[in-house]
């Protein structure tokens, strides 16, 4: 008994010690491998390209937002794989703004107000605090070379081009010389390797947020005759960007090269919509009156100056415009043409306006009708079965007040940015893809699927949408910290896939957590 009894009591210890071992077990800890550089060289890297690789972000160039650029978040990654020193040329402040002597040559930085986006200087002051001053002065030259040779505003053909630092403040306080090109001051430096981004965004950019005021120059190989927001043709910049990776490449050097986002996916472009007129049910019928009565006008008047009949009818049709209670759509002013003769329409569903348009004036009657008095008199003379002088009728037609061509982009304009950016992106893949010491960051079907879907970024949700994307800053084209950390990780990755190295595998890479969305007015 006493033998069963000792038995038993073993098993039972047995059984507890068993147990208590086990609850005592800890996941097995996962062992990343050793950081490699497979067969890039990043010992002296340099990037060179325009806003993007600058930092730039909250419509502004300042001392946080160029720490926070993707090349200085890989410049820290490098350093662990054997890279060198990686020097910016800083701006002295975080206002964001810069001057020649007393006189501004770029704006405060954007804030958030609590609202919306504000400049750093408006929002001061309509709080009564002080503003800070501007301290950089872009007259003055640092006399230095540096690893980021980027430069906001800079179009593919002002990377080659000599004394561009006259012309541009930006490269004018970084410039080696008077007579310095971008492309000249970065392999000066003799990079091991090299960033080449967003090249050819500027090439549209202008463009686009002119509302397409410029023109199209395919076809035209001089860009000396260029205006500022006119498209550069594609020969030119594939001329001139296939020569830019020809001569780093030349050297020795790996790079990692982008293509261009469709920029109209940006916030600056999506933000506001263009069904946003919204209508009670009585002021889309009186709105509805309004185009009857302009159709019913210029059939009248048409058939005076001998248009025949059923020509007169077909040109009048369009624009008896109908509203309806709720969302509706703005009206456009169109170039004059003899199939609009008028030059207004109603905005087709894939036609954008532009983040700066004037929201105040929109709600009241911009891009629908000016409903004065004198309008609504000669209405009610209409809708009585009057018959209103030539003055009276000229006065409703002239009431109609479309979106100026300044704040839309349309159906045309918005093929013409496609067209260029799909023909830039063609002549990016096939350099890239003929090149072993290139890697392609596909930098279009990244911000394309930000601004669709939605990217996950180490558990936070990065969109397109202004303020709260998390991924585009307050000026609706750039990126925020977090933006430019996710861009940084995307080109380890492309690196890590084009040279053996594993960044991403070994865990060196920018986390999400480390880089803000909005940056405080109150920055040093």
């Amino acid at each position: 008994m006493k033998t069963t009894r000792y038995i038993f009591l073993l098993l039972l210890l047995i059984s507890v010690l068993s147990c208590s071992e086990e609850d005592n077990i800890l996941p097995e800890e996962v062992v990343l491998p050793e950081l490699i550089s497979g067969s890039a060289d990043f010992s002296n890297y340099v990037s060179i390209g325009a806003s993007f690789t600058a930092g730039y972000s909250d419509g502004a160039l300042f001392k946080a937002s160029q720490e926070n650029s993707f090349p200085s978040i890989l410049a820290k990654e490098f350093a662990k794989a054997g890279g060198g020193n990686f020097t910016q040329p800083l701006m002295n402040d975080n206002t964001g703004g810069m001057v020649v002597g007393t006189t501004p040559v770029a704006a405060y930085r954007l804030i958030f107000n609590g609202s919306g986006p504000q400049r750093l200087n408006e929002f001061f002051a309509s709080i009564g605090a002080p503003v800070p001053p501007i301290t950089t002065d872009a007259s003055v030259n640092l006399g230095s070379t540096f690893n980021n040779v980027g430069v906001p505003g800079a179009k593919s053909f002002h990377v080659t081009f000599s004394g561009y630092g006259s012309l541009n403040p930006y490269f004018g306080r970084m410039a080696t010389s008077a007579s310095a090109t971008m492309l000249g001051d970065a392999i000066s430096q003799s990079p091991t390797f090299f960033t080449l981004s967003e090249l050819g965004g500027n090439d549209v950019l202008a463009y686009a947020t002119s509302g397409g005021i410029g023109m199209d120059q395919t076809g035209n190989f001089n860009p000396a005759t260029y205006g500022f927001n006119d498209i550069t043709d594609p020969s030119v910049f594939g001329q001139v960007f296939d020569g830019i990776v020809s001569a780093l490449t030349d050297t020795g050097a790996k790079g990692a090269v982008t293509n261009v986002p469709y920029i109209t996916d940006l916030p600056y472009f999506t933000t506001v919509p263009n069904n946003a007129l919204v209508l009670d049910a009585g002021t889309a019928a009186q709105l509805t009156g309004v185009f009857q009565a302009v159709s019913g006008i210029f059939l009248q008047g048409a058939v005076l100056q001998g248009v025949p009949l059923a020509q007169a009818q077909a040109l009048a049709t369009q624009y008896a415009i109908t509203f309806n209670e709720g969302p509706n759509r703005w009206i456009i002013d169109v170039p004059v043409t003899q199939s609009n003769p008028l030059g207004f329409r109603q905005m087709t569903e894939d036609e954008l306006l532009l983040l700066t348009i004037d929201r105040a004036a929109l709600a009241q009657g911009y891009g629908t009708v000016a409903l004065t008095p004198q309008v609504l008199q000669v209405l009610g003379i209409l809708q009585s079965g009057g018959t209103p002088t030539a003055q009276q009728a000229g006065l409703v037609i002239a009431a109609v007040n479309g979106i100026d061509d300044k704040d839309a982009l349309d159906t045309d304009e918005l093929a013409s940015i496609k067209t260029a950016t799909d023909a830039y992106n063609s002549t990016i893949a096939a350099v890239a893809n003929s090149n072993e010491n290139i890697a392609l960051v596909d930098l279009n079907a990244i911000l394309t699927e930000i601004a669709s879907t939605g990217i996950d970024f180490d558990g936070f949700n990065l969109t397109a949408d202004l303020v709260t994307g998390g991924a585009v800053s307050l000026d609706g084209i750039h990126l925020n910290a977090r933006g430019y950390a996710f861009m940084a990780n995307k080109f380890l990755e492309a690196i890590d896939a084009s040279f053996g190295s594993n960044f991403m595998a070994s865990g060196n890479v920018a986390k999400a957590s480390n880089y803000g969305t909005i940056y405080s007015a109150q920055l040093p």
